[in-house]
């Protein structure tokens, strides 16, 4: 008997850590699984077949000169499953990427799930109601999206996340983590995450660099450590780097963004999945980001968010606890007292950390665990 083939498409870097778990679950509960898509490094470990590497772009006019290479690799992907239909596909995060695929193969009869339901209660709420038309599943990482989903017609299920259950509940205390990254442990750190894609990374790393500059000037006792995901990111944040700030006491880390976030007392990042792990690991964070000027304009001329915070670790909490500087508000100038303000104020921190902890408690649901048991479900369903 031939074993049941899962397509499976990620194209973030989140994505893939998410899938990768998903299919170690899957391969626990049932043996000899063979899974293919699009994948990341993370997948490729846990023996997926790779039809393509991943490739993220973000934001609405930035996908727009990457639009006729992800049109052909969606056409190649869906070429690919309809001629082997698989018994089951599986699209990971990447909405906008995904659900048009999914939405085609379901129409061709093929059985499909989602994994992390989109931002739909706060983004484009208007995609809701294609949602059904595109999966059989919608598999949640937040406890109110299914409720949301179900008053479009959604079959939906709470998982928790992944990441909630893989992180400890107890960090590494800081100090201890700079001592095995070969950082001094008596000197304060921050950790500077300017994003896992290149065009985040593009608009971001000159003003964390000079925010990190300032922050030495008042500080001069300070050191950074900064995870770049990858080596073109690291080679372009290094140039910037050697241009802006060449005696700056930094360590970059190859990937290793846990191990980046623990070794500091506080940390500078884009928004993102990154503010979920920060939170997770306990530490306050100064949340920036910039987008394209166009991209920003049409978001808010068409009130495209319903949201008052973007940081998904504000989302989660019962109050901001992360401040937030978007667009000509991410500058060195704010950003800088915002990180000194947290350094300078232990009794912040550990108030912080007992509200991150309460959160990461409520996230931990054995999620990869559940979302394999209702995709088997799905899988076995007549």
């Amino acid at each position: 008997m031939n074993p049941q083939r899962i397509g499976i498409v990620v194209n973030e870097v989140s994505g893939d850590q998410l899938a990768a778990a998903l299919i170690q679950a899957l391969n626990r509960k049932r043996p000899g699984l063979r899974f293919e898509g699009m994948t990341g490094p993370l997948m490729e470990v846990q023996g997926c077949h790779s039809l393509m590497r991943m490739d993220p772009v973000m934001g609405l006019v930035e996908v727009l000169r990457h639009l006729p290479r992800l049109l052909r690799a969606r056409r190649r992907l869906y070429r690919h499953f309809v001629e082997r239909p698989p018994a089951l596909f599986i699209g990971v995060d990447a909405p906008d990427f995904n659900l048009a695929l999914e939405a085609r193969l379901k129409a061709k009869g093929i059985k499909t799930a989602h994994f992390v339901s989109p931002t739909v209660w706060a983004w484009r709420q208007g995609r809701a109601k294609g949602l059904r038309r595109a999966v059989d599943l919608m598999l949640c990482l937040l406890s109110f999206e299914p409720d949301f989903l179900r008053r479009y017609g959604v079959s939906a299920v709470y998982v928790g996340h992944p990441m909630a259950d893989e992180i400890p509940l107890q960090p590494l205390p800081a100090a201890r983590q700079r001592e095995r990254l070969g950082m001094d442990p008596a000197r304060p750190a921050i950790a500077i995450l300017p994003g896992s894609r290149m065009s985040e990374v593009n608009r971001l790393a000159d003003d964390f660099i000079n925010t990190a500059r300032w922050c030495l000037q008042q500080r001069p006792e300070l050191q950074f450590v900064a995870p770049m995901v990858n080596d073109r990111i690291r080679g372009f944040f290094s140039e910037r780097l050697q241009r802006l700030a060449p005696d700056l006491p930094i360590v970059l880390l190859d990937r290793q963004a846990g191990e980046a976030i623990q070794a500091a007392e506080v940390v500078l990042t884009a928004s993102g999945t990154a503010t979920l792990e920060i939170m997770l690991l306990k530490r306050p964070m100064v949340v920036a980001y910039r987008m394209a000027a166009l991209t920003f304009w049409l978001i808010i001329r068409f009130n495209l968010v319903k949201l008052t915070h973007v940081a998904l670790s504000n989302l989660l909490a019962d109050e901001p606890l992360a401040p937030e500087f978007l667009q000509q508000a991410c500058r060195p100038d704010k950003l800088g007292p915002a990180l000194l303000e947290f350094l300078d104020s232990p009794e912040k921190r550990v108030e912080i950390a007992r509200a991150y902890q309460k959160i990461h408690e409520k996230l931990r649901c054995n999620a990869a665990e559940q979302a394999a048991d209702a995709l088997l479900e799905l899988l076995d369903a007549d």
